[in-house]
């Protein structure tokens, strides 16, 4: 009888197709993941550099959020300005200041596309308004009419965002600048309430982690604007 050793070339056939199928299951699922971690640890990232970029307006400049009282301009300097450009150019380094969304531009299959995240997530921003692109690619859009932007102490979370809104005093903080999904971040329920006190959990999957996280800004600190968004400031990961 003679003794065989190794395996036939079937056999090793079929164990490459087994580790195919199980790869082609998994490293979607894996990819998934680690786009949302990388979603979510950017999105607490630059609302700390924004926070930061307010602390140091307030000390060098006497400026903060409460204090705007004027439309953004392009090279507003906050020694004779008081805009969100105004602060932000004085603090946020290496930042790029475009004065409307559609002035930043993105490659699609080589094709060039004005950035509209504004409309894709229905936050209520349009072409006409503008963002900060930070020097880590992130990006700050806001509102250009903002101004005053102050809540009374004791608001609720909900009454808040309705009232920093109406003041024009919101926008969103788009983690991986013009790239694609575009898409605000949800709760199971795949909606993002305007009440960070609002319950949420999040399913750490591409679906409701995305790139896009609502936020608000008053008077010292810029702060998120929807039950989502606080959601994930709040995770552990």
């Amino acid at each position: 009888m003679t003794k065989r050793f190794g395996f036939t070339l079937a056999e090793v056939l079929i164990t490459l197709g087994i580790i195919g199928v199980v790869a082609a299951m998994s490293i979607p699922t894996l990819i998934s993941n680690t786009n949302s971690a990388k979603f979510s640890a950017q999105f607490k990232k630059t609302l700390a550099s924004l926070n930061q970029a307010t602390l140091m307006a307030q000390a060098q400049y006497d400026q903060n959020w409460a204090t705007i009282d004027s439309a953004s301009a392009a090279n507003d300097n906050p020694e004779s300005k008081s805009s969100i450009a105004a602060m932000m150019n004085g603090t946020l380094a290496g930042s790029t200041h475009y004065t409307s969304l559609g002035a930043l531009k993105y490659t699609v299959n080589g094709t060039e596309t004005a950035y509209a995240a504004g409309k894709d997530n229905g936050s209520g921003l349009i072409a006409g308004d503008q963002l900060f692109q930070l020097a880590d690619g992130s990006l700050f859009v806001f509102k250009n009419a903002a101004a005053a932007c102050t809540v009374q102490p004791g608001t609720t979370p909900a009454a808040m965002v309705t009232a920093l809104k109406a003041a024009g005093c919101y926008g969103y903080i788009d983690v991986n600048g013009a790239a694609l999904p575009n898409k605000e971040a949800t709760c199971n329920d795949n909606k993002a309430k305007p009440d960070p006190a609002a319950a949420c959990t999040i399913k750490k999957d591409a679906a409701h982690i995305t790139d896009i996280y609502a936020v608000v800004f008053h008077d010292g600190v810029v702060e998120p604007g929807s039950n989502a968004a606080a959601a994930i400031l709040h995770s552990a990961k």
